[in-house]
């Protein structure tokens, strides 16, 4: 089940730049956003309500799906959509990666969870390759344009990791999956709406059917089942694992770009393959047969038999 949801998820999120690329148009980044989530949102809550699974989250949960809203749908895709405006998509890739370290340090912080040995050989494995693949990008990038579009990548990636996080805790706490991502996806496209308002952002009708199609596949696969694949992975498997998804589906995308737009592999490019499929098998890698079962959580960041003690601190009253 683990590998099934891993795969999905990876496959979804490689795929889902090409229908971001044909959103690129007269419609406002934050129209755009909106309609993603939007659609995302009233298509999740009338299948819960058709199929009986639809109900009204308690009050302790609202400021946690709130967080969740933030941190997953909307801030974080506003901090990429903004920062492809100065630095190439590869760069951002690239930069999106550092999810596995971000969960980890997060993890770390927010749980208790050890940092292994294991975490660290597999993100430095997968970053290492991610700059192979992308090398030639990254040697075009320069100037205060660069440092803006990596600082928003960066913050991008953070708001990721912090909804990580935050999804960890409504799982523990007893929220269904896709309870949670219903509604905070339809308060993030409230969020977003709102700043639309705010800022004064024109919204501009869908202007073709391709971009029609491209919404409604990054609304129904890109949100709907590629954020539920993976946070479902995140309440199994732990964060630090589940974000390594994040350096694979960039290979996807560029797979896809082999096909379709002649992208051409040299022996850098194969090499950076090669150490991002590397760090997949070792932060996959089953435990050493050795291994005391007291050791085996903490291997696994603590997987779902222990979601109720990683709740805790969320939810330990303050002072």
């Amino acid at each position: 089940m683990n590998l099934l949801l891993f795969a999905s998820t990876v496959l979804i999120w490689g795929t889902t730049w090409i229908a971001i690329a044909l959103q690129v148009g007269p419609v406002p980044v934050l129209v755009s956003v909106f309609y993603r989530f939007g659609t995302a949102a009233a298509l999740f809550l009338v299948i819960l309500a058709l199929t009986g699974r639809l109900s009204l989250p308690q009050r302790r949960h609202q400021p946690w799906l709130l967080a969740q809203a933030l941190c997953l749908f909307s801030l974080n895709f506003l901090c990429f959509y903004a920062a492809a405006a100065y630095v190439s998509s590869g760069l951002i890739s690239v930069i999106f990666s550092l999810a596995t370290v971000f969960n980890a340090l997060n993890a770390r912080l927010f749980y208790g969870d050890p940092i292994t040995a294991r975490t660290l050989a597999a993100s430095a494995l997968g970053v290492a390759g991610l700059i192979c693949l992308f090398g030639p990008e990254l040697s075009l990038a320069h100037g205060s344009a660069t440092l803006i579009g990596v600082g928003l990548s960066c913050l991008g990636t953070l708001f990721f990791s912090l909804g990580n996080m935050v999804s960890r805790r409504n799982s523990a706490s007893g929220l269904a999956t896709v309870t949670a991502n219903a509604w905070a996806m339809g308060y993030g496209a409230l969020l977003l709406l709102g700043c639309i308002a705010v800022t004064g952002t024109p919204i501009i009708a869908p202007p073709s059917p391709t971009y029609l199609a491209a919404m409604l596949y990054l609304a129904v696969f890109g949100s709907i089942i590629g954020f539920t694949t993976y946070l479902m992975l995140v309440a199994r498997v732990g964060s630090s694992r589940a974000a390594y998804a994040t350096v694979l589906f960039p290979i996807v995308a560029l797979t896809i770009s082999t096909v379709f737009e002649g992208y051409h592999w040299g022996w850098v490019n194969a090499l950076g393959l090669v150490l991002a499929l590397a760090g997949n098998a070792v932060m996959f890698s089953k435990k050493r047969a050795g291994s005391s079962p007291r050791q085996a959580p903490a291997d696994t960041d603590r997987g779902t038999d222990r979601a109720a003690n990683d709740a805790a601190p969320f939810t330990r009253p303050t002072r």
